[in-house]
């Protein structure tokens, strides 16, 4: 039985979607999407009509979400430990 994926963001069309997806594949963390058709067929963003949630395996949620939230603070930056995620102390 295949495991269900785990919403982890929400872009905001196909730029964000690519960029989001690329940086959590970057971290060995294989994702999927779904989203608004009309995104790919007419290029809307508008009132959510461009939205494509990212998706994760479960057992890779957590780290996806810290990922996420380390580089939307800021958190994260290129050094010997890159890839790893920040300290939280």
């Amino acid at each position: 039985m295949e495991h269900q994926w785990i919403v982890v963001h929400t872009a905001q069309g196909e730029p964000e979607e690519t960029q989001v997806r690329s940086f959590l594949n970057a971290h060995g963390i294989s994702t999927s999407a779904r989203g608004e058709a009309l995104r790919k067929t007419h290029g809307l963003t508008l009132d959510g009509l461009g939205q494509v949630e990212i998706l994760v395996a479960p057992e890779n949620a957590a780290d996806a979400r810290a990922l996420l939230a380390a580089a939307e603070q800021g958190d994260l930056r290129i050094s010997d430990d890159e890839g790893r995620l920040p300290d939280p102390s």
